[in-house]
């Protein structure tokens, strides 16, 4: 199986999946931590791969998902994106829903 249909199975997988540096109990870098800490307060169960244990997924998934930077959030496997984006769509409330209704 080549790596871009792996990573598609994954997102067809799992409603929710965030591909990030490290595990969310142990990130290994500022921005997995924040957007590991994002997923915390969502309270919502997500899948995660550690990028950085998966050099394949890490090189292929930039292609596939069209987002240059990790952490990246999918739900639906739609990307969502960083830590930033996370982090603003947790603020103004938009983010708990789309997670809520992905989980379902």
């Amino acid at each position: 199986m080549k790596t871009s249909d792996q990573i598609r199975q994954q997102l067809k997988d799992h409603p929710v999946i965030l591909y990030m540096k490290g595990t969310p109990e142990a990130p290994r870098c500022g921005f997995s931590a924040k957007a590991a800490a994002v997923m915390r307060a969502s309270g919502v169960d997500f899948a995660y791969v550690d990028v950085l244990s998966s050099p394949l997924i890490m090189q292929a998934l930039p292609e596939v998902s069209d987002f240059p930077t990790f952490p990246q959030l999918f739900i639906q496997g739609e990307i969502i994106g960083g830590s930033d984006i996370m982090e603003a769509m947790l603020a103004s409330g938009e983010l708990v829903p789309m997670l809520r209704a992905a989980a379902c």
